[in-house]
């Protein structure tokens, strides 16, 4: 997602549109999901098909549109609607339903091996995460009503000051084990302030909040309802581990799945001292920023 190339004005207003959802959500989910739920429940399951629209205006201006990428984009989002519209009838305890891991399970597998990538024109895939995560936040936050998640970008002293900590405290040992392994490689580089903030909060838009919306405010939250606090962090932690075995490799790629697994200890502890989202992906902001530079 930072890395995007091929931006044209095009791009520049998809992607503003893309962003909206979250940013409504992130400033306003209580407001966002009570207007939803004023909404006829046809009406309710129906609006996110309007999710197609990007990819719709995409591939039109880019010449690279197919039918059943659209059709794909359209329903997707329905689909996930009102999977969880059965899941909020079926468990109002919200304790998790299979409903809740077929979803989360389709999404993390369609991000991860790429499966959608190819509908988008070369150096706009990203657009394509982002799309699945607005379906993800309008399914779990203004159908599934889910509590707990945290996902709310009023900054707060706290969210620094815990994302920070545990900074500090996942630093020395995944340096040492980094440079152990191989995994890393200290240079020198000093990046010049303005690049190096823009960078910062590239990465905290684009990478950090997206990986930490769905692995903690949606699947470490779920599994403390079903396997409590440590046994959910571990597996959460695991599964973030995980999804990062094809990253820099084209085998599994062991040694990055051991420190991520780590890394999301630490961002996982982040979270759930508040329920705060911000919290985690500061943390998980930095670790990346830090490394992008320096490692």
């Amino acid at each position: 997602m930072v890395r995007m190339s091929n931006v044209t004005p095009v791009v520049i207003a998809v992607l503003l549109v893309e962003l909206a959802p979250a940013v409504a959500f992130g400033c306003a989910a209580e407001r966002a999901a009570e207007i939803v739920n004023r909404w006829p429940l046809l009406l309710r399951l129906a609006f996110p098909a309007l999710l197609g629209l990007p990819y719709l205006v995409i591939a039109v201006s880019q010449h690279t549109f197919r039918w059943q990428w659209f059709g794909l984009y359209t329903a997707l989002p329905v689909v996930i609607a009102c999977l969880l519209a059965r899941a909020a009838v079926a468990d109002p305890e919200q304790r998790g339903n299979w409903r809740d891991g077929l979803i989360l399970l389709a999404l993390g597998l369609v991000v991860d091996l790429r499966w959608l990538d190819s509908a988008w024109p070369s150096g706009l895939r990203g657009l394509n995460n982002l799309l699945l995560v607005d379906a993800g936040l309008y399914g779990f936050l203004a159908i599934r009503h889910l509590s707990g998640t945290g996902f709310d970008f009023h900054l707060q002293w706290s969210d620094w000051k815990t994302g920070l900590r545990e900074l500090v405290f996942f630093a020395p040992a995944v340096i040492v084990l980094g440079l152990a392994l191989g995994f890393i490689h200290p240079h020198a580089n000093v990046p010049p302030i303005g690049k190096a903030g823009l960078t910062w909060a590239g990465i905290f838009v684009f990478v950090a909040i997206p990986e930490e919306l769905f692995f903690r405010a949606w699947v470490q939250n779920l599994l403390e309802r079903r396997v409590g606090r440590l046994a959910a962090l571990l597996i959460a932690s695991v599964l973030f581990g995980l999804s990062h075995f094809n990253k820099r490799s084209a085998h599994f790629n062991w040694r990055y799945v051991l420190l991520a697994t780590i890394a999301g200890i630490f961002y996982g502890r982040a979270w759930r001292e508040r329920r705060r989202v911000p919290a985690s992906t500061i943390t998980h902001a930095c670790v990346d920023w830090l490394w992008s530079w320096w490692f």
